[in-house]
Order: C-alpha cells, then sequence, then structure tokens
C-alpha cells in the first residue's frame, strides 16, 4: 500500500482508499475519545458529505460511502444516502477502543495508567481496551478484506469517513513495515474533514 499527502485537488489512484477524517464534534475538549459516541453537528455533517459528493463527481468515484457506526461518521453517510448513495457500516472501521478510560477526561485517568501505556506503547491496551497492535491487526484484517471485496475496490475506489487513529494506522500500514513502539513515534493526527488517499 501507498499513501498520498492531503489531496482533495489530486486525480484518483487505480484501486485506492479515499478516507475522510469526520467532523469535529462536540464535547470532546479534554477527553479521551476513542468508541464513545459525541454528538455532532448536523451542519457540519452535510458539509462534509457534499465537500465528498463534489469529489465523487469531479473524479468520477462511485456514490458508495464505507463509515464506522459511531454517529460522527455515520451522520455523514447518512446524508449522502439522502442523496441516493449507498451506505455501509462497518465496525472495522471504528476508532481505537480506550476501555474505562473512554469519554473520560485526561485529568480523571492516573499518571501512571498513562505511563505505563506510553512504556510499552504497542502492546499495553489502555483503559483495559485495545491495544495498538489489536488496532493494527483490525485495520490490516479490514484493508485485506477490502482489497478483496468484489463491492469494495474491484469495482473502483473505496470511500470511506473515519477517525483519526485508524487513518494513521492505515498510513503507517502504507508506508512502513515495522510497528510504533514509542508514544513520540506515533504521528499528528489529521485535520478534521481533511481527506488522505491510500492505494491498498
Amino acid at each position: 500500500m501507498t499513501m498520498t499527502p492531503e489531496l482533495d485537488s489530486l486525480p484518483p489512484q487505480p484501486s485506492a482508499c479515499w478516507v475522510w477524517r469526520h467532523p469535529r464534534p462536540r464535547d470532546v475538549a479534554g477527553r479521551c475519545i476513542g468508541q464513545t459516541d459525541v454528538p455532532i453537528d448536523k451542519r457540519k455533517a452535510k458539509r462534509l458529505a457534499h465537500r465528498i459528493r463534489q469529489q465523487a463527481r469531479r473524479h468520477g468515484l462511485p456514490h458508495v460511502i464505507h463509515t464506522s457506526p459511531l454517529g460522527r461518521c455515520a451522520a455523514v453517510g447518512w446524508v449522502l444516502r439522502t442523496w441516493g448513495w449507498r451506505h455501509h457500516i462497518d465496525p472495522a472501521l471504528q476508532e481505537m477502543d480506550f476501555g474505562d478510560w473512554d469519554g473520560r477526561p485526561w485529568s480523571t485517568i492516573e499518571h501512571a495508567e498513562v505511563d505505563a501505556w506510553c512504556g510499552d506503547f504497542l502492546h499495553h491496551a489502555p483503559g483495559g481496551g485495545e491495544s495498538l497492535a489489536d488496532l493494527f491487526r483490525r485495520v490490516g484484517d479490514w484493508a485485506a478484506r477490502a482489497r478483496l471485496s468484489r463491492s469494495g475496490l474491484a469495482d473502483g475506489p473505496q470511500l470511506v469517513v473515519g477517525h483519526a487513529g485508524w487513518m494513521l494506522t492505515l498510513a503507517w500500514l502504507s508506508t512502513r513495515s515495522d510497528r510504533p513502539t514509542r508514544a513520540v513515534q506515533w504521528p499528528a493526527p489529521p485535520a478534521y474533514g481533511q481527506c488522505r488517499q491510500f492505494s491498498l
């Protein structure tokens, strides 16, 4: 797999996957958010859906969108569905599960717990949820399934609305054969609504 930089203006690659990060949700400042279903402004969901539709028209992309079941992604798919698109919800597209940390303010999570995660960044499961290694397996399995899916890449580029951690994991798998073992290796998240393209 290869990855291009942010590319709303770039032409599609053969057998590509276009992934947009969901719009900015409400009430998330200072909180650990993974699979917590946080609210989203319907206008922001519609704006991103409009951008995706524009890209599809410009580049001849299929009118099929795949999203996480979490509302901040699925809301964009719901808008596109009202415009005649097919909308597939896939649990494999969810953000990392932070277990007992999920949804809590970072200030309420013990420093020792965070240090334990940073000390074993790849294999420690923060909050008893999902480890980064688990997320890599889940995203890798999704990518393998996408390559074989007749309703996905075989019929053209696959369009996804996803989450920052999920996107960064796919980006890592696209460009590197190793795995991050230290927190400082983990890249900064894409901006809300940003699009990245991958060749799987």
